[in-house]
């Protein structure tokens, strides 16, 4: 992820003779105001269909200002798909509690976490991941290293990595249909439903013998 960057030195200095009305000074809080629209716009057009004038404009400063601290606009996709909790900490909650009940509660959190925003960063990469290989790698390193590698070698038997592809697969698929699809009864379906009927698939991958 991209690190957090300094105030400039000149932030918070009047705007210069031209600038439009209502224009955001470019130092006053204006990285957040990006990543605030950035996740918005990538969320409703993906990467490829994302303009940077049109984020910039919603965060109410020029467009220069995507290079000025993110360096264009795959910095700006970078920094904006942070995930919404530590993965660590996300990794902590989903073990916190009876094993047997593991797959559902993986389920029932993605969900909770995902219906708070309809989907947020994670759909913006679901629709990226075709056409952007930033995206795509993101989403493999979130799958592969970040979070379903740690569960699995957790509690998993044997043969992590192909649990954590068999959990990402099942995830990713739930993400895109209820999402990006919104394929019904899928998308409207209740939390509780689908970890009921889906965190099965998820604990036997994890906990259960793979033949």
């Amino acid at each position: 992820m991209t690190p957090p960057v300094p105030e400039h030195p000149a932030a918070g200095l009047t705007a210069p003779p031209g600038r439009r009305r209502g224009r955001r000074p470019a130092g006053q809080n204006t990285r957040d105001a990006l990543l605030g629209a950035a996740r918005s716009e990538f969320s409703e057009r993906g990467y490829q269909g994302a303009r940077v004038r049109s984020i910039a404009t919603s965060a109410g400063v020029d467009a220069a200002m995507v290079n000025h601290w993110f360096g264009g606009k795959e910095g700006l996709f970078v920094a904006a798909m942070d995930l919404p909790i530590n993965p660590e900490q996300l990794i902590a909650r989903l073990l916190d509690g009876d094993l047997a009940d593991l797959g559902e509660r993986i389920v029932r959190t993605f969900l909770s976490v995902w219906d708070a925003n309809a989907g947020g960063a994670f759909v913006a990469l679901l629709r990226s991941v075709a056409t952007h290989e930033q995206a795509a790698r993101m989403m493999r390193e979130f799958v592969s290293q970040t979070l379903f590698a740690k569960l699995a070698a957790a509690v998993g038997p044997d043969r992590s990595d192909l649990r954590a592809a068999l959990c990402g697969s099942q995830v990713v698929g739930l993400g895109m249909a209820r999402y990006v699809i919104k394929l019904e009864p899928l998308a409207s379906a209740d939390v509780a439903t689908l970890a009921a009927t889906i965190g099965p698939n998820l604990q036997r991958y994890l906990t259960e013998p793979l033949h």
